[in-house]
């Protein structure tokens, strides 16, 4: 491994050690990798350092201009070959398009683009009658394609995205600037999420050869593609009509509607590694208004480490009863529906056989419950156009007696009938559960006194209050059958502090802890520094307590304290992602905890 002196990092294009600016962090790095791994530029037709200078003027010999991403159409980096310009500088938008628009006229490079980190821009210029014209565009082209060739995607060109938040990020700073007749971040969230819908349906159900609808092309009119756009999205309300509301509709104007359509149209958001719905909501939301809840989203790695922990089959009941937007659901189907695919095509079942029992599975053994009503229309949209398991998605407050939910809830969700449950309930400084309803229900909801000579906790009288995230991990096992597994994130205060000792004390009377994970502070950042882990238990009616407990801590999980992607360069002179987590679960199966 090369060492990098601190306040340094290693380039990504040229392997260069440069200075760590919050513009290379925040920017020129982002792009540079998103250019290769999502465009397909290989990096020899990059030039980061050093960097490429254009004309300051007609006369300048000198070049005195440097940018900050150049790509050239062939090896040769020299003004013949220059495509594309990328400037990363943090300036507004009308600054930042108009330093790059002067950087193009002196050079013969057509396409250029603007990125800060927070926001970009993509432009075109082209020459009429000796005077130079920039027009924008809906994106850039891929590698070997022509500017003509964008919007004009087959199913089989989509690829996943590298940093889906940068893209949402970007699209949430957009709209904030220049979207027309809305200002609330809900309403902006609520227009995106069905826009992210029509794209996931557009590649559900779009044949691999074909073009796809979701796109904007070069010169395709904005009323056009908002109208291609709006009948697609009249598809999705008709198939999912059980879902998304009538009264749904696409409310953003055609320029916006089709920024969001260009940054969108290149990648494949069904196969993307994390939930874009979430990631999307996360940006768009914000930490001020989700913190209050406790909705910080979990990482795509955490949860994917949880459910392959636990490995669940296509037969066991599996339940998250604080959903949110479907994270833990959507990679419990996934990981299902994999081990559905091997088996049939091992077995030789015909394909229409093994979609069959993928939405069997779906529907018949996935559960979600949120008490928020907007994150469980999410988690239930996502669901149905993944492909089924939309009706197992209920808005109920998981902590009310079963009683009080709706005769719907009652019938799809019962106690003692689980055989797995994944979750991370909601966690912070101002939650607290004080009604006496609900916390007469629970154990963990009286207040307990340790009796030291005995080391027995003795029943007191009813909690003031209670955090939440300690009555989940009672509902939680309350929903298991014995014998049932618990995946759950937890603060890590919780198994560090005398005051909860009571509650320790109830999950080693209650279950045979197989694992306990601790997390980096890093995990949840830049929205809370909680320092959590990740529990796997059994409900045991007679627990062992001296049955092996696998124990991992973490290190690093893959973003720092900003939210900034974790790099380093390893032994074969290649950046890669600074992340304990996918490491576990498959250390955790070779321990043979049973």
């Amino acid at each position: 491994m090369i060492e990098v002196k601190e306040g340094y990092l290693i380039d990504y294009i040229s392997g260069i050690e440069i200075k760590a600016t919050p513009e290379e962090v925040d920017a020129v790095q982002v792009f540079s990798k998103i250019l290769v791994e999502d465009y397909g530029y290989p990096k020899t037709k990059v030039q980061t350092r050093p960097q490429w200078r254009v004309k300051a003027r007609p006369s300048d010999t000198k070049k005195m201009y440097p940018v900050d991403i150049a790509i050239f159409g062939g090896d040769n980096h020299d003004e013949d070959n220059i495509e594309i310009i990328i400037e990363c500088k943090k300036k507004n938008r009308k600054d930042g398009r108009g330093q790059l628009e002067d950087y193009l006229r002196f050079s013969k490079a057509r396409i250029g683009v603007w990125f800060n980190g927070d926001e970009r821009e993509f432009i075109y210029k082209t020459e009429k009658n000796g005077t130079v014209e920039f027009s924008s565009l809906p994106n850039i082209p891929r590698f070997q394609q022509r500017v003509e060739d964008i919007g004009k995607f087959k199913r089989m060109d989509l690829r996943p995205a590298t940093n889906l938040k940068s893209v949402f990020k970007a699209i949430r700073n957009y709209l904030a600037a220049n979207a027309v007749g809305i200002t609330r971040d809900e309403v902006f969230a609520q227009q995106l999420i069905n826009l992210i819908f029509c794209k996931i349906y557009d590649e559900r159900f779009t044949k691999q050869a074909d073009i796809v609808t979701f796109r904007a092309g070069l010169n395709e009119s904005v009323e056009d593609v908002k109208a291609r756009i709006v009948t697609l999205f009249e598809k999705v309300k008709s198939q999912y009509d059980d879902v998304i509301e009538v009264a749904d509709s696409i409310a953003l104007d055609a320029k916006s509607l089709v920024y969001i359509v260009g940054e969108l149209q290149i990648y494949s958001i069904q196969d993307s590694a994390r939930d874009a719905v979430g990631d999307a909501f996360e940006v768009f939301i914000g930490p001020s208004l989700k913190g209050g809840q406790g909705q910080f989203f979990t990482p795509r790695n955490v949860v994917k480490m949880v459910v392959d922990m636990i490995d669940p089959d296509s037969n066991q009941k599996i339940i998250d009863p604080a959903c949110g937007s479907g994270g833990f659901l959507v990679e419990g189907l996934r990981h299902v529906w994999k081990k559905i695919q091997i088996e049939g095509e091992e077995l030789n079942w015909p394909k229409h056989e093994i979609e069959a029992e993928k939405q069997k599975a779906a529907i018949k053994n996935f559960r979600g419950i949120d008490k928020d009503y907007f994150l469980s229309k999410v988690a239930k949209a996502y669901m149905a156009i993944l492909g089924d398991g939309r009706g197992g998605v209920h808005c109920e407050n998981s902590l009310e007696h079963p009683s009080n939910w709706d005769s719907k809830t009652r019938d799809s969700i019962q106690l003692n009938s689980f055989d797995i449950v994944i979750t991370n309930p909601p966690f912070g400084k101002k939650l607290a559960i004080d009604s006496e309803d609900i916390l007469k229900q629970y154990e963990l909801g009286y207040k307990w006194r340790h009796n030291l000579e005995t080391d027995t906790f003795e029943k007191q009288g009813l909690q003031d209050k209670q955090p939440p995230q300690i009555l989940f991990i009672e509902r939680c096992l309350n929903l298991l059958k014995e014998d049932g597994i618990l995946g759950i994130v937890l603060l890590e205060s919780i198994f560090g502090m005398p005051k909860y000792k009571y509650v320790v004390d109830y999950i080693e009377k209650s279950t045979n802890i197989k694992s306990i994970v601790t997390m980096p502070e890093d995990l949840f950042q830049p929205h809370t520094h909680a320092k959590c882990c990740v529990v796997i238990c059994q409900k045991k009616k007679k627990p062992d307590n001296n049955s092996p407990i696998f124990m991992a801590d973490i290190k690093w999980c893959g973003h720092d304290s900003r939210g900034n992607p974790t790099m380093r360069k390893n032994e074969l002179g290649e950046n890669e992602l600074l992340d304990d987590i996918p490491k576990v679960a498959e250390i955790y199966k070779q321990g043979n905890i049973s």
